[in-house]
């Protein structure tokens, strides 16, 4: 069984809900026309789902999370957009399509938490058709750097590095995506990087937000009381230094991603 470290807090959804195809799966957009039917694996609150949705009309669009519990929020974004999305709960290791189902299989920020994410891209490749795309993301929390200096952060980066990992997760996987792919006989591969960047004001108040509330109302928060790795002091401490991040006039934040696309044959 995977753990997924983040849960589905409301500071965590408060993340997912910003993301749209062009902050998020930018790498893939070019390749996105209306007709073509696409699985978005791990969809949470739907954003990108229905943004994807949007693109590839009349094409079937289906998203998948592990839990229920973001999905009616994203059965209602895809009603406010107007767009034809089949939101369900599926198992990224035993995806219930036939082979060849779909042109575009896309996962964001979904094999850093799996034990076993060479099997979750094999079983993605199944599913995918012939001549069509599997599109993959994840942050690379190592190269996660920001401004300025503050211990409470290298305490946060720190802690989330250990309770991934107790999770038997791999945080860093950024980096590692081309090996994984290569790992499950997928050669022909495009891959890229990106990064999300939080300077503006109004941004830091939005990401330290949604991180000091992680810190202290989440899965990550529970897991690292529960493991032993973190008391609720060092945790509100944590809280607190995102607050303090976020405050600054010169604060500044860079998220590392990479990014593959994969041509199924």
């Amino acid at each position: 069984m995977d753990t997924y470290t983040h849960g589905h807090a409301d500071p965590v959804l408060q993340s997912h809900r910003w993301r749209t195809v062009e902050n998020s799966a930018g790498y893939l957009a070019p390749h996105l026309r209306p007709g073509l039917d696409l699985l978005d694996v791990g969809c949470g609150p739907g954003t990108i789902t229905v943004d994807l949705a949007a693109r590839v009309a009349p094409g079937r669009v289906v998203g998948l999370d592990v839990s229920p519990a973001p999905l009616d929020e994203a059965r209602a974004a895809a009603e406010r957009a107007g767009v034809d999305v089949e939101f369900a709960v599926g198992d990224v290791y035993a995806l219930e399509a036939a082979d060849g189902s779909f042109d575009v299989v896309h996962a964001h920020q979904v094999l850093q938490h799996l034990t076993d994410p060479v099997a979750a891209l094999r079983e993605m490749a199944r599913v995918c058709r012939p001549g069509g795309l599997v599109a993959v993301r994840d942050v690379d929390y190592a190269a996660t750097t920001w401004f300025p200096a503050n211990p409470g952060l290298d305490r946060w980066l720190a802690l989330y590095g250990l309770v991934a990992r107790r999770n038997d997760a791999e945080p860093d996987a950024g980096r590692r995506l081309l090996s994984w792919a290569h790992a499950a006989g997928l050669r022909e591969v495009t891959a890229t990087t990106s990064a999300w960047c939080y300077a503006s004001p109004a941004e830091r108040a939005w990401w330290g937000s949604s991180w000091a509330g992680r810190a202290t109302a989440s899965a990550f928060a529970e897991q690292a009381v529960a493991y032993g790795l973190a008391s609720a002091g060092e945790l509100a401490a944590i809280a607190a230094a995102w607050q303090e991040w976020a405050a600054a006039d010169d604060g500044w934040l860079g998220m590392l991603h990479g990014e593959l696309l994969i041509k199924v044959t």
